[in-house]
């Protein structure tokens, strides 16, 4: 499983537990590019910058690789779609990973890429 940006980030209010919960029972993969997102944002507290740099230093994170960036120029070459998600989609081709984003219309026409909206997921402990 490969966590999109914005799932990290929920992650860290106490109101989705769940996603919490998802994270320390599968230990799902990230992009190099949420690292940057993520940390990157501008308006961070202090706290919610510890709590991602803690983050990222237990998770595995996925260099943005030749074959990753292969993978997001043929994404971005048969439909528009932000840097972003081209990358992190690749990513999750790449080394053949669900990715879990929040807003899987980003992402449905990509046949080949399994996702996972764990806000939609019936079952959460199925995921």
């Amino acid at each position: 499983m490969l966590l999109d940006s914005n799932i990290i980030i929920y992650s860290a209010q106490p109101e989705y537990s769940h996603l919490r919960k998802l994270i320390a029972e599968h230990a799902p993969a990230v992009s190099a590019l949420s690292c940057l997102e993520v940390l990157g944002y501008h308006l961070l507290t202090e706290q919610q910058r510890q709590y991602f740099e803690e983050f990222f230093q237990v998770a595995q994170v996925l260099p943005v690789a030749q074959d990753v960036l292969n993978q997001a120029v043929a994404l971005r070459q048969q439909r528009r779609m932000t840097l972003g998600d081209a990358i992190i989609a690749g990513t999750a081709l790449v080394y053949g990973l669900t990715l879990i984003p929040r807003n899987t219309n980003d992402f449905r026409w990509i046949v080949e890429l399994e996702l996972l909206n764990p806000f939609e997921a019936t079952d959460p402990g199925a995921v």
